[in-house]
Formats: C-alpha cells, structure tokens, sequence
C-alpha cells in the first residue's frame, strides 16, 4: 500500500526522526534548472517555499541571494529541522517559517514565486478535490505575473480543468531519474510551470 502522504500524521512521525531528505532531485539540481527563470525576478522577491519539509531547498535560494523566503509546512516538526538546516549552513536563520496548510493559505500574504518540489504529489494523495484546492489556494496568493513552480512524478498532474482554469500550465522541463544500469528505461520528473490566467480572481 502507498504511504499516507496526505495525513499530517504520517509526516510528523516521519520527521520525529527524520532530519535531512529530497524529494526527486537535489535541490542544488533543481535550481540549476530553473536558474533562467529565477534570475528574471529581483533577489527581494518573496518566494513562497511549498511543503518544505526536511528539504535545504531554503539554503539554496538563500545562496543565490533569495531571503525573502517564506518556508511552509502543515507539520511544525518539519520548520524546526528547516531552521536547524539553515542555522547549520549559515550560522543563523533569516528565512521566514510558517505552520499552514496549502489548501487554506492566507491571501493577505501574496508572493511572486511559489515553488514545490513534490508537495503537489503528497497532496493528490488525498483526491482531485485537495489538488484543486491546493490550486485555488495558490493562485490567492500569487501575485498577478507570479508564478508556481512543481517539480513531479506525473505526466498529467495539472490536467484538471479545474487548475488549468486558473492557471496557464507548461512543462518547463522534464528531469531525468538516476539509472542503476545504462539498459533500464528512462523515467522522468516533470518541472512544471503554471502562471496564473488573468481575470480569474
């Protein structure tokens, strides 16, 4: 059986031990990938760092000079091993931690980025419905000529027309898997680009 990504239960006893994991892909590959696209915005942005987990995604962008960045997670054990990778790296904390949930954000906050490295994934786990609530959530608070970036396993996981209603949707590009051998197939993860549609609230 799949592991209950969905349910905050699975994620607290997971990161009551758990210090340090990435989902997919090394966040250091991950931004080298969205470098042309991150480089288009001001190092003052403010990103909005989805599901972040135990990933040092935060780190990354901070070394590229990004630190308005706000890290969430619906598991507060998950902030504290943020913060503790952070203060590891840099000797103190200046990127933000959030408890919330990414179907129910707070639209008073607005951001010009909003990335994900696998949140989107977890969150299906629980049904179309959670997905498109996630959507509707982000586009609140996204900024006009925002944009949401998801790194994914699936080839179709924005192909709801209720998210492309929302959001114009490009695969920004496809991310290739490690092989334990030259013979196995190739298996991608799909870097997925969404920009909100103007005139939808």
């Amino acid at each position: 059986m799949p592991a209950d990504y969905e349910k905050q239960s699975y994620w607290h006893d997971r990161f009551a031990s758990e210090t340090a994991f990435e989902w997919y892909t090394s966040s250091a590959a991950f931004l080298n990938a969205l470098g042309p696209l991150l480089d288009k915005f001001p190092r003052d942005a403010g990103i909005l760092h989805l599901g972040s987990g135990t990933s040092d995604l935060h780190n990354h962008l901070r070394e590229r000079g990004f630190v308005n960045v706000t890290n969430i997670d619906y598991e507060p054990l998950a902030l504290q091993r943020g913060q503790q990778l952070e203060r590891n790296r840099f000797g103190d904390v200046r990127t933000r931690y959030l408890v919330a949930d990414a179907t129910q954000l707070d639209p008073k906050d607005t951001y010009q980025i909003a990335i994900d490295k696998g949140m989107a994934d977890a969150i299906a786990c629980g049904g179309t419905e959670a997905v498109v609530a996630t959507a509707e959530s982000i586009r609140r608070c996204l900024d006009p000529d925002g944009v949401w970036v998801c790194l994914s396993y699936s080839a179709s996981r924005f192909g709801l027309k209720a998210v492309q209603s929302l959001f114009d949707v490009q695969v920004l590009s496809r991310v290739p898997t490690p092989k334990s051998k030259p013979t196995n197939p190739d298996i991608f993860h799909f870097c997925y680009l969404l920009r909100p549609r103007q005139g939808v609230a």
